[in-house]
């Protein structure tokens, strides 16, 4: 900017705040007239720089994350980020390539994202991959776009319904839809596991596809997973694995050998990347040989000693991301990959079910664990016999972790589970944080039974007490300056 310039806030009609370049020489009053500064602008206070960089960093502190503490959001993988791979993705040579670079210049680039997705196809035992969908949703998508497309290329127009566990993930059905299909849901038994008897009377020849994630939404590993393969191909249905829960089994089973057609991953989840606050995500799917010449173009492949993006895929589904995907995500995860290894990546997901096994135990005498049997990477606990005999439900006990430190595990999900409290350890947790969370869980369930009001009030020593929830939601407040203006 310009010595004789300086900035200046304009208030506007519509309470925002724009910014206008003024001479020196003029007043803001001449600029901007005396009846448009008001009251409502506020009276920031002439402070030092230090006084304010403390504010905000106090501010930023009461954020919480990963890195402060334990984080433990069933079905959503919250593990900690090694750092080195946030280092690696903003090396200048990835980060400053723009994606219409030559192929001759990217060589490098596509060379990572070519041994990533030979990666990713090898722990997930299929055959061809895509590295272009940005979230698991999207992954979803784009798996679903392909059973229709397999479909119809044979002729199988009347292959409209897709069928899911009452376990499922909410974008399963939400996906199914958006893509054309019908939704039908089977109900879990009594094991937490896929309804084998009332499953087989609804596969018919209009079935198109089947959508699962396995270990499933309550932590726990379909047995029948082999069995519920065979009745699907038997009608030419297409199986889709939901990888949200992949952190379970990476490295020890593999989606394909299931019987599995199509995989996508999470790799904001399972792969590095921070996860949380509305992305960047990354959504690979990996399909069957099959299935190849569906993948969306352009594709990452090798000739010799070159890379390149093939577009010549006539019965593509076409592209579904500008560019191929989340870039700095797939840095990240090939360098999780690299860093781990085949041993690392296995021992990742030992440690994740050592640690969920070992909390369900200890929780499960104060806590109901309506399917108790050997979990994997998570577990759901239920709060509905405390609700019954003190009022507090599984909403109270969440907020009344708000005041221990730690953030709550996900409630209310899976659906099939009243009054859940579906936690995931992770595999980056010490034995002395999952004691100490265990320990507050429990001291929690006896202040339910001492102390019931405390509870509806938690949380009391936030800076910020207990808000209403549906308001929140239905009246959300997203610029700042219209508080001036409104309660």
């Amino acid at each position: 900017m310009n010595s004789d310039k300086k900035m200046i806030f304009q208030k506007t009609s519509k309470n925002t705040f724009l910014f206008e370049n003024i001479d020196s020489e003029k007043t803001i009053n001449e600029i901007l007239g005396n009846d448009i500064i008001n009251e409502n602008i506020p009276d920031f206070p002439d402070v030092p720089e230090n006084e304010v960089v403390r504010h905000y960093l106090k501010l930023s502190q009461l954020n919480f994350s990963v890195d402060n503490g334990f984080y433990p959001l069933g079905s959503c993988t919250m593990k900690y980020n090694p750092k080195i791979n946030e280092r690696v993705a903003v090396n200048p040579g990835f980060l400053n390539t723009h994606p219409y670079f030559d192929e001759k210049h990217t060589q490098g680039n596509l060379e990572l994202m070519y041994e990533l997705g030979e990666y990713l196809k090898d722990i997930t035992g299929m055959d061809a991959v895509t590295l272009q969908p940005v979230a698991g949703a999207h992954g979803e998508m784009t798996g679903l776009h392909i059973i229709r497309k397999y479909h119809e290329k044979k002729g199988n127009t009347h292959k409209n319904i897709i069928i899911m566990p009452d376990s499922a993930h909410g974008t399963n059905p939400a996906s199914a839809a958006l893509a054309g299909f019908k939704v039908v849901e089977i109900p879990s038994d009594e094991h937490g596991c896929i309804d084998i008897e009332k499953l087989e009377k609804v596969v018919d020849e209009n079935t198109a596809g089947f959508m699962v994630t396995n270990p499933n939404t309550l932590g726990l590993y379909d047995r029948n997973i082999m069995k519920i393969s065979e009745i699907f191909h038997k009608v030419d249905a297409v199986l889709y694995y939901d990888g949200a829960n992949l952190n379970a089994i990476m490295g020890k089973v593999k989606p394909g050998d299931m019987g599995f057609d199509i995989v996508h991953m999470n790799l904001h989840k399972t792969f590095s990347t921070p996860h949380g606050g509305g992305g960047p995500g990354s959504g690979p799917v990996t399909v069957k040989k099959r299935l190849a010449e569906y993948l969306p173009v352009p594709v990452v492949e090798k000739k010799e000693h070159n890379y390149f993006l093939n577009f010549d895929k006539p019965d593509s589904i076409g592209r579904i991301h500008s560019y191929y995907g989340n870039f700095q995500v797939l840095v990240k995860a090939y360098s999780y990959i690299r860093m781990l290894g085949r041993e690392g990546l296995k021992k990742s997901s030992e440690m994740a079910v050592l640690n969920a096994n070992f909390m369900a135990a200890r929780l499960k005498e104060h806590y109901y664990l309506p399917y108790d049997r050997i979990c994997m990477h998570e577990f759901v606990l239920s709060a509905k016999k405390i609700k019954k005999d003190t009022g507090v439900s599984a909403m109270d006990i969440a907020k009344r972790l708000l005041d221990y430190g730690y953030h709550a595990p996900t409630m209310y999900f899976p659906l099939i589970v009243e009054e859940a409290l579906m936690i995931e350890p992770t595999e980056t947790e010490t034995v002395e944080n999952l004691e100490k969370f265990c320990d507050v869980l429990i001291k929690i369930k006896q202040e339910c039974y001492d102390n019931h009001e405390l509870l509806h009030q938690a949380p009391v020593s936030t800076p910020i007490r207990r808000t209403d929830d549906v308001k929140a939601a239905r009246q959300p407040k997203f610029n700042f300056f219209n508080d001036f203006n409104n309660d």
